[in-house]
């Protein structure tokens, strides 16, 4: 029998960098950059987990998700769609559940871990 190993998210994975900019429709303001590397992503795709870098900007919240976030670095904000805001430093912890509407508006460029169940 395979054990299923640990993750380790102080080891090295490869990232990907996306500019938000690339998908026009998203991004409200600003021109943020994001870099990702993917720790774990389940057989299925329904769950992946990782860390994630953005510089400053703000754009519409991706839908048909749930995402646990853990901010390590910077300042970052969530704006709902009534405009309640949240906001968030290093050290806060929070979940976007699916059905949220609203945006991310990051302040400072902001590092987080993640954990995001896709919702079919």
């Amino acid at each position: 029998m395979t054990s299923t190993p640990v993750i380790d998210f102080s080891d090295d994975v490869e990232e990907t960098n996306r500019r938000l900019a690339d998908l026009p429709d998203r991004v409200i303001e600003g021109d943020p950059h994001h870099t990702t590397r993917i720790r774990f992503e389940s057989p299925d795709g329904a769950v992946m987990s990782g860390t994630w870098t953005s510089t400053p900007g703000k754009w519409h919240v991706f839908a048909d998700r749930d995402e646990i976030c853990f901010i390590l670095s910077g300042h970052c904000r969530l704006v709902a769609k009534d405009g309640t805001a949240k906001d968030f430093r290093a050290g806060d912890s929070f979940i976007i559940p699916n059905g949220f509407e609203g945006h991310w508006d990051v302040v400072e460029t902001t590092k987080k871990h993640f954990l995001v169940r896709h919702v079919k």
